[in-house]
């Protein structure tokens, strides 16, 4: 007969088993719906690139183009463009500096036919910080150069290197930090602001494409052809 202890022993480990079993279930369930949000995060995944312009709909937004475009934000392109991007963007959000090569890309390629337009949401710490730094360099007409300069930086610098870093960009380091210090420009980051958190956007980047609102890091694939499509 076998002992009394083995059995308990086996029924343990039985147990035990099914036990790791159930949670290994429950972590693959989890895991898998964790995905699914990154992708929906990432944003642009969930497209099928041979029906754009029909999956697009889905994304139409009922905001008003001041609303969604800004009446003082920097652009580059097309004054009449075909198509209009609108990013609303954290000079500290990783995302947005994945996304920084393919808008930099497509501001070259499509410059007599798009327009770009850049609009602060600053959800990050010493994201506010960053974003002033943008605006102030860009009363002295070097605002795309200090974008390219903080997204080429992302994490490399304290804040109080900024105006070292207007410096490297040519810009008149007084002027800068006065402009830095003074905060002259955080009522038009805090309006950008009020504005994408009107029209539901929770987080960097989000962007609004001749009116489709599309959230995270759309791969440049992707980014490329809906630019070709909405561009015919």
């Amino acid at each position: 007969m076998e002992p009394t202890s083995n059995k308990s022993q086996g029924r343990w480990w039985k147990i035990a088993f099914y036990a790791v079993l159930t949670l290994l279930a429950i972590f693959l369930v989890a895991f898998s719906f964790y995905v699914l949000d990154l992708i929906k995060e990432r944003g642009g995944k969930t497209l099928d690139g041979n029906k754009i312009l029909t999956q697009l709909e889905q994304y139409k937004t009922n905001a008003d183009n001041e609303t969604i475009t800004g009446t003082d934000n920097y652009w580059l392109g097309a004054a009449k463009p075909k198509v209009t991007i609108v990013e609303f963007a954290d000079f500290n959000c990783p995302y947005c500096l994945n996304s920084f090569p393919n808008i930099r890309e497509i501001s070259l390629k499509y410059k007599d036919s798009v327009k770009i337009i850049f609009r602060d949401f600053p959800v990050r710490e010493n994201s506010s910080s960053l974003a002033l730094a943008g605006r102030c360099a860009g009363e002295q007409g070097l605002f795309w150069v200090m974008h390219d300069k903080l997204y080429a930086n992302q994490g490399k610098f304290e804040i109080s290197q900024l105006p070292e870093l207007a410096n490297q960009i040519g810009a008149d380091v007084g002027k800068f930090t006065n402009c830095l210090n003074s905060e002259k420009y955080l009522g038009k980051i805090n309006k950008d602001y009020a504005d994408g958190k009107s029209m539901g956007i929770t987080g960097t980047p989000t962007w609004f494409i001749n009116g489709y609102k599309i959230e995270g890091d759309i791969p440049r694939d992707l980014f490329i052809q809906i630019v070709e499509e909405l561009n015919k």
